[in-house]
């Protein structure tokens, strides 16, 4: 990381522990330095600015936030501070051709990073999570020894209304569950609804 992309990582920790607090619950695990997916539920774009400044610096660095190519290379400043800043794994919404869309998240993975990971793929505006696309459990059996942390992040779309430029302070947390395991003849469909069991039980945590 060169030195702007260290101030500006500086700068955005401090704004937003200022205007959320960006608290870290860590209720069924430890933070600790493995190789690890996060997956929460997903209300706005800045989860991914929230997960990643609530996670410990040592976390931090090794963990590489899932971004939508089309939204956060919309502008110059949206790609320099995702690549550089966030060191993020850009991804496509929509499948090209034969590409496989998690072919960006297999290299980050196969190269020992960690990743955070919205399973709903897109922003939901319900209380619930919507359901989990099955890219997780694709990764979930491809890569058996990284860890499945479920996470559910409080509050975090109130800090910025739909419709709004100027973020209102707010408190938020990130809090982090008891990890998930794919079972070795588990159906797609049941683990991917436990998996977003997992995640809404930590609401009322």
């Amino acid at each position: 990381m060169n030195w702007r992309a260290q101030a500006m990582s500086t700068f955005l920790l401090g704004l937003v522990r200022l205007l959320t607090g960006a608290q870290a619950r860590w209720y069924g695990c430890p933070p600790k330095a493995e190789q690890r997916i996060y997956f929460a539920n997903h209300q706005s774009h800045a989860d991914l600015v929230l997960i990643w400044a609530a996670l410990p610096q040592e976390l931090r660095s090794i963990t590489r936030p899932i971004a939508a190519r089309d939204y956060w290379t919309a502008s110059n400043f949206k790609r320099w501070i995702t690549t550089e800043v966030f060191n993020a794994v850009y991804v496509e919404r929509e499948k090209k051709g034969d590409e496989d869309p998690l072919q960006p998240l297999i290299d980050a993975l196969e190269s020992g990073d960690s990743l955070i990971l919205f399973p709903e793929g897109t922003r939901g505006h319900a209380e619930d999570p919507q359901a989990f696309k099955s890219g997780i459990y694709n990764l979930a059996r491809r890569f058996p020894q990284v860890v499945l942390v479920p996470a559910w992040i409080h509050n975090v779309q109130r800090v910025m209304p739909k419709g709004e430029v100027i973020p209102v302070p707010v408190l938020c947390s990130v809090t982090f569950g008891e990890p998930v395991a794919l079972g070795a003849d588990e159906a797609r469909a049941d683990f991917l609804q436990r998996a977003r069991s997992a995640v809404m039980a930590l609401r009322e945590v």
